[in-house]
């Protein structure tokens, strides 16, 4: 049922096509997130129009509200959020991470505080599988830790648990139409990286994350680190890269072998104004854009772009109109949609490798410092 093709590969980038109960996922492939089952702003409507074929959601927000036994009562997060395709859930393991104040952390799993009301609960990998398990994501992951990429010594104590919450999280998993994906760790130690991707590729799991990455270290860190675990990992299983998405991370992560990416970024840029573009990441409340009848960007297909002006939406967004904020995240997933999909099609052709600088420098300027790629990868 979960079966990856690798149809084409120039150096370490890669096409695919990976078999899911709710459809197929064309390889390299960006989920937009919908955290508690909805992308902010958006219908599942506006998302099928804008190209989207994978949505991820949270089993931390959605087992506290409104709770993973209500969900399955409801059909599942398909029926229940009206989302046809297919659908993956991480294992609450950055939520972890991201709670330091308010968790505590044993060898059997985390007992943590609500953020919502706080009280008390506690997740282990066999609870976090059966919360993903009511859930009913095609794809959902093994329970994990994540750890300061700073902080070596701890690095090394969360990817041995790690390992040891991957076998149990296997163990737990009792769903034949669910693909179990285990998580690469081990911060930005490279070392640590490939011992951890040697062990997740030794166990049965048809696809494999990679954690830990964007999470404080540089972005060099985060390419060396997938430049180690990416020779590791096996060709016929997808590589996920959880948290990552700015249009230069997925132009790098794909160039290093990464096939499916999810981040929060083009929406929450959206709530703050932020929109990607060919020229740079543009703020619209700038009074530059009063009267500019210009689309956001004018090499985008988009319903927004198609259709309203950046003076239009900054006056949407002096107003404060909500539908600002839907306008510009119908927009920003556009853009990164529409780059992984071309990308696919210079990977078809065999013409990435040539284009990759020119993507860089085009794409580069709307987060962030600019890294090259090593021309020993690409």
């Amino acid at each position: 049922m979960f079966e990856y093709t690798l149809l084409a590969q120039e150096k370490r980038a890669r096409v695919g096509v990976f078999q899911t109960p709710h459809g197929e996922l064309q390889t390299p492939v960006f989920a937009p997130v919908g955290t508690q089952a909805t992308v902010k702003t958006l219908t599942p409507e506006h998302l099928k129009e804008l190209g989207a074929s994978l949505v991820l959601s949270n089993t931390y927000h959605l087992y506290l509200r409104p709770g993973d036994e209500l969900v399955a009562e409801m059909g599942g997060l398909h029926q229940f959020m009206q989302w046809p395709r297919p659908m993956l859930t991480d294992s609450g393991g950055f939520q972890v991470f991201s709670m330091a104040l308010t968790r505590k952390i044993d060898d059997d799993g985390v007992t943590f505080k609500s953020h919502i009301d706080g009280s008390t609960h506690r997740f282990t990998p066999e609870k976090s599988i059966a919360i993903q398990e009511n859930l009913g994501a095609d794809i959902i992951m093994a329970f994990d830790e994540c750890s300061d990429p700073n902080n070596h010594e701890y690095s090394r104590i969360a990817m041995q648990r790690t390992h040891r919450w991957a076998e149990r999280s296997l163990q737990a998993h009792t769903r034949a139409d669910q693909a179990l994906f285990g998580i690469v760790q081990g911060g930005v130690d490279a070392d640590l990286r490939a011992q951890s991707a040697e062990f997740i590729a030794s166990l049965p799991f048809p696809g494999i994350a990679i954690g830990g990455l964007s999470v404080g270290e540089s972005k060099e860190e985060m390419h060396r680190s997938l430049e180690v675990v990416d020779p590791l990992l096996p060709e016929n299983k997808p590589r996920y890269l959880m948290g990552v998405g700015t249009p230069e991370d997925l132009i790098n992560g794909i160039a290093r072998g990464v096939d499916i990416f999810d981040c929060v970024l083009p929406t929450r840029l959206a709530r703050h104004h932020a929109a990607f573009s060919s020229t740079g990441r543009l703020n619209l409340m700038n009074a530059t854009y009063k009267r500019d009848q210009r689309p956001i960007d004018e090499s985008c297909d988009c319903y927004t772009c198609r259709t309203f002006t950046r003076a239009y939406i900054r006056h949407l967004i002096n107003a404060r109109e909500l539908l600002a904020g839907t306008l510009i995240s119908i927009h920003n997933l556009r853009a990164l949609i529409q780059l992984v999909t071309d990308i696919r099609g210079y990977i078809l052709e065999g013409s990435f490798e040539s284009k990759f600088p020119g993507l860089l420098e085009k794409w580069g300027n709307n987060a962030g410092k600019q890294s090259g790629l090593p021309k020993s990868t690409l």
